[in-house]
């Protein structure tokens, strides 16, 4: 029997979009957030290098804004990047006022890192584990909240809908019994996407599920092409993929080749602290060029220095008998982050009145085509703080970009989607299976892609057999999985140029005459 329960607004998400989110309506009236798995199990966790912000002496938001555009391949929308780096230092010192426990300089002030494409220091971090102690203290602030309930191991399966306006969410709860919540504004904070490639940087519960509400729902997504796959993810057969921070070349670290030879200067002026779209070809191209593997080496860094500035990233090393301050650690590129998904305003409205989203799964155009490093949980601080604020007024649609342009519905009915997205008749229901979605993706949806792959892979997932109204947490997991990775697909066919994090062997270079828009997606059941 399916339960309704009644709140002011609810957050699907416990990273740090939704709940800076929280924290900002619970003023406002009762709020209940749903996480998919443990409080701390997101992205935000995971987060290991530091949080950007204009903060030093040598900085200021302009330069910031510059950064990030050009990290962004020429797609930045503009107005998404001023709103960023000009509020983003107030809710930093904010996170500081509640108790989060940055490194310190010497003289007191937070102690600031370097990655990549930045041009000065400005990353503020909490050892290799900054993204752990900012979901700490927000967490700590959300828990002393009457009038904020949360929900752990709540799988969500979609937004109501009713008249053109979302109104709330269905869920299955731990125990697999269905529920509703209705609420007067709903909020997807739901994360990133990685999981559907088989090799991510991402936790387990990044599957892109928000995307696919919102999607399902009939809001519009852009940028879905643009999957930043980042490039030092633990590269050993047998050990997890765990993500091998860009803090590291921050502080000095150096790729090698096989021969033990510094090669990126070859590749890119910037070195081993060029945008992470070059750094993760260059490493395939690499090994390819040098037949061996690419490894990461701080060998001529004070060992002391390397165990104390990154404790996490050494001890998970060791657990698999490395020495990260003395040994060569193998590295390779994997999914980290995807700039497209649900569209929105820069005040998290949707096309959907009454819909907003905040943090990865949102696309205010703020990336562009490729993430500057640590812009992410500044990305949720930020956003996430100004969704509250527009939560609390009439619904009413995002004032979207007008550089969006909706995708060709020519090309759409051609590949047999012409808004049946969903359709049983549109499929010849060929089982497809979660591994078998994710190694496809990987394959032919990853770092390089090419016309011939990318239209094979379009083609295996319109024919995969999913319930058209899924019954069981298991079918959800399979029709959110499989949305996604087709909305990525098609998008990566669909753009007929090299940009950021999207590479066409097939058309290597940026075009910028047919190609600088952002391109929008829309179901239309």
């Amino acid at each position: 029997m399916r339960t309704t329960r009644n709140v002011d607004y609810v957050i699907v998400g416990g990273g740090v979009a939704g709940l800076r989110a929280a924290i900002g309506l619970a003023p406002a009236g009762r709020v209940l957030v749903l996480t998919k798995a443990e409080p701390a199990e997101s992205n935000t966790g995971y987060a290991q290098g530091g949080i950007a912000a204009a903060m030093g002496d040598d900085d200021s938001p302009a330069l910031h804004a510059a950064d990030t555009i050009r990290a962004g391949d020429g797609l930045c929308d503009e107005a998404a990047v001023r709103v960023l780096v000009e509020h983003g230092p107030q809710y930093v010192r904010e996170l500081m006022a509640w108790g989060a426990r940055f490194d310190l300089a010497a003289d007191g002030r937070p102690a600031l890192g370097r990655e990549a494409a930045h041009s000065v220091r400005r990353v503020l971090h909490a050892g290799d584990a900054t993204g752990r102690e900012i979901g700490r203290v927000l967490w700590e602030r959300v828990r002393a909240l009457s009038s904020v309930d949360t929900i752990d191991h709540a799988l969500v399966t979609g937004v109501l809908v009713d008249s053109g306006l979302a109104g709330g969410v269905r869920y299955f709860d731990a125990a697999g019994s269905g529920h509703e919540v209705r609420a007067r504004a709903t909020l997807l904070a739901t994360g990133g996407a990685g999981q559907v490639f088989s090799e991510t940087t991402n936790p387990a519960v990044a599957t892109g599920d928000g995307i696919a509400f919102g999607f399902d729902a009939g809001a519009r997504v852009a940028d879905l092409e643009f999957v930043q796959f980042h490039p030092t993810a633990l590269n050993r057969a047998g050990a997890p993929r765990f993500l091998i921070s860009e803090a590291l070349r921050g502080e000095g670290a150096r790729l090698v080749n096989v021969r033990g030879d510094p090669f990126m200067t070859r590749y890119h002026p910037d070195g081993d602290l060029a945008p992470r779209d070059v750094v993760a070809r260059s490493i395939v191209r690499e090994s390819e060029a040098s037949g061996g593997p690419v490894s990461l080496t701080l060998a001529h860094l004070d060992a002391d220095f390397v165990k104390r500035r990154f404790p996490t990233i050494a001890a998970m090393c060791a657990q698999i008998g490395l020495d990260l301050a003395r040994d060569l650690i193998p590295v390779g590129p994997a999914a980290h982050y995807i700039m497209g998904g649900v569209d929105t305003d820069v005040w998290g409205r949707t096309s959907l009145p009454g819909l907003f989203a905040a943090g990865e799964v949102a696309c205010t155009g703020l990336h562009g085509a490729n993430r500057l490093a640590s812009n992410s949980l500044l990305e949720g601080l930020v956003f996430g703080a100004r969704a509250a604020l527009a939560m609390q007024e009439p619904p009413r649609a995002g004032a979207l970009g007008s550089d969006r342009v909706m995708a060709d519905r020519s090309w759409r009915m051609a590949h047999g989607t012409d808004g049946g997205d969903h359709q049983p008749d549109a499929m010849s229901h060929q089982p497809l299976a979660i591994a078998s979605v994710r190694d496809l993706m990987w394959r032919s949806v990853g770092l390089f892609r090419t016309r011939e792959g990318l239209t094979a892979a379009v083609e295996t997932l319109d024919r995969a057999s999913v319930p058209a109204s899924p019954a069981t947490v298991d079918e959800w997991r399979l029709h959110n999985l499989v949305t996604v990775a087709r909305l990525v697909a098609r998008a990566a066919c669909r753009r007929e140029e090299s940009r950021g994090g999207h590479f066409r062997a097939d058309f290597p270079a940026r075009d910028d005459l047919h190609w600088k828009i952002h391109v929008v997606d829309q179901h239309y059941g």
